[in-house]
């Protein structure tokens, strides 16, 4: 039988205390060596959250470490070299990301987008700007889907 773990961590910095050590001390497994698995598995994240699933064998001790993809929100932020998103998003804008982090930002998570092309996950990163106060390409998010929709940027997604 296996017990699984799921935490989130900053990349490449997690530690044998909150909230793994916790976590995974009952378990009896070896904790130092699972945080430098996961450390080692999540230094592109550096400074962003990264959700992280061990999945532990609760006979042999053996542990398989499963790191998922930071919100889509934390990767914006990254790019725009913010810390958060605007609380008042239609009236304070944070940033402007432009079209070439936008389609960074669809494709480091396309594994857990919805849309069926680049295209698409890009407008799916657009309705994260919406709510973050961050327009695109210098427009808002709403009219740069319209945009989008109406084939101006497909020379971009022509990769």
């Amino acid at each position: 039988m296996a017990d699984t773990v799921e935490v989130l961590v900053e990349g490449g910095k997690a530690t044998p205390g909150q909230p793994l050590g916790p976590a995974l001390g009952p378990l009896g497994v070896n904790i130092p060596k699972i945080v430098q698995e996961i450390n080692a598995k999540t230094k592109v994240f550096d400074g962003m959250k990264v959700p992280v699933k061990i999945i532990i064998d609760s006979k042999t001790k053996n542990f398989d470490i499963k790191v998922g993809t930071p919100p889509t929100s934390s990767l914006v932020s990254k790019e725009l070299g913010i810390e958060k998103g605007s609380g008042s998003p239609k009236a304070t804008k944070v940033g402007n990301l432009s079209i070439a982090q936008a389609i960074k930002v669809a494709q480091m998570k396309e594994s857990s987008l919805m849309g069926k092309d680049l295209k698409m996950r890009v407008l799916e990163v657009a309705g994260t700007c919406t709510s973050m106060g961050v327009t695109i390409d210098g427009q808002e998010p709403k009219v740069f889907r319209e945009a989008v929709l109406a084939g101006k940027y497909d020379q971009s997604f022509a990769q």
